[in-house]
């Protein structure tokens, strides 16, 4: 057999692949802990399983539906991101996706044409650039460090702009570093993208987990010029954690949007109509949940923040959104551990697996070495646990 070129050029997904060696070893008996996996440890809240049981009785929900989504979910989302952004959104510029990658995997076959160039900051969520290229693009990382926060600036974005920039990826809070930008900053990277005709792609997957005394500001709501070249992407995996439930969305001007309703007719028709109907419930029902998670988040993001900082060596910029930390280990490279000398993050995590048995995310995976990816969304034993095995290894 012989692959296509484009899938032998692709990266597998580092950390759907840490992920699974960690549950693989986990299965075979050896004590992992897993902080690979962007995914809540909460179940998702039962008024949304209710709501799916519900429908798959119904036997309306046993056909075919619309591509772009139902109705009803598409008018929910529009309402919700309208009060999120401050702008006003139809129906029909909402498209439902088989979860949020998917989203944006939709988006840049759509916007895309061969050599079109998007810029992407980084540290970057895994998946961007492999998309980009799979839709003809060209991604230009933009390198950021714990020096800047992790934040772009109008001025690293001028630098790197061409005659032939098409697009900006924009987060906020960040996976992976948790960074959140002020809406005096939004404002001015919306302002500078509409001066130029550039396109901006922001993805507010994590919108409703925000700390301290950071707060959440959509791009379009803060730099209206903007708004016209911004496409949306959301979902409810990290807010309801529904991540095996597969719902997430675009939100883009209506000839995007239609494009993007056309390119899922052919490549899988509607999302399953049962975990439809489980967004909705998640996006109109009882909100209490919500707040629940994101509280328990903030707990256990203060306390990984404390509990890494002490490991000499590993220097952490403190994250206000999402629920990971990115921590430098800059100051353990070089060093023996266990025996062997470790030179890169990427060869750190494979010993921090072997002998600690943590399972990390290197840096080199979101375009920063250096660094590593620690999701807190697991229990509050295992943060603990997980860290103390990381001190302890790194102290021997």
């Amino acid at each position: 057999m012989s692959l296509s070129q484009r899938i032998r050029d692709m990266e597998e997904s580092p950390t759907l692949a840490v992920t699974a060696k960690a549950k693989a070893l986990k299965a075979a008996g050896e004590p992992v802990i897993g902080f690979g996996a962007g995914e809540p440890d909460f179940p998702t809240p039962p008024h949304i399983v209710e709501a799916a049981q519900r429908a798959a009785a119904d036997q309306v929900n046993h056909r075919y539906t619309p591509a772009a989504g139902l109705p009803a979910l598409r008018a929910a989302i529009a309402e919700v991101t309208a009060k999120s952004s401050g702008q006003s959104v139809a129906p029909e510029q909402v498209v439902i996706a088989n979860g949020g990658k998917h989203a944006l995997y939709n988006i840049f076959m759509a916007l895309l044409d061969p050599g079109d160039q998007v810029l992407v900051p980084a540290p970057y969520w895994v998946s961007y650039p492999e998309q980009i290229r799979l839709a003809g693009g060209v991604p230009v990382t933009l390198p950021t460090t714990k020096a800047t926060n992790f934040q772009t600036t109008v001025e690293q974005l001028e630098a790197h702009r061409t005659d032939r920039t098409k697009a900006l990826v924009f987060v906020s809070p960040s996976n992976p570093t948790g960074a959140v930008y002020p809406a005096d900053e939004i404002a001015a990277i919306g302002e500078w993208a509409a001066s130029h005709g550039i396109w901006v792609i922001t993805d507010e997957i994590y919108r409703q987990l925000v700390y301290g005394d950071a707060t959440f500001a959509s791009l379009p709501g803060v730099a209206p010029a903007a708004a016209e070249r911004t496409i949306i992407t959301d979902g409810v995996a990290k807010t309801y954690a529904m991540t095996g439930w597969r719902v997430g969305w675009a939100v883009a001007p209506l000839a995007i949007a239609k494009g993007m309703g056309k390119l899922q007719s052919q490549v899988t028709s509607n999302v399953c109509n049962v975990a439809q109907v489980a967004a909705l419930a998640a996006l109109t029902g009882p909100q209490d949940a919500v707040e629940e998670m994101r509280t328990a988040f903030d707990r256990r993001r203060r306390y990984a923040v404390d509990a890494l900082s002490a490991i000499d060596g590993i220097a952490v910029v403190e994250p206000e959104g999402a629920f990971y930390v990115f921590p430098s280990f800059e100051g353990v490279l070089g060093r023996h551990i266990a025996g062997r000398r470790v030179d890169t993050t990427l060869e750190l995590t494979e010993v921090l697996l072997e002998e600690a048995k943590v399972a990390v995310v290197p840096g080199e995976a979101f375009g920063s070495p250096g660094y590593v990816r620690l999701s807190y969304a697991l229990g509050d034993d295992d943060l603990a646990e997980g860290i103390a095995r990381i001190a302890e290894l790194l102290t021997r």
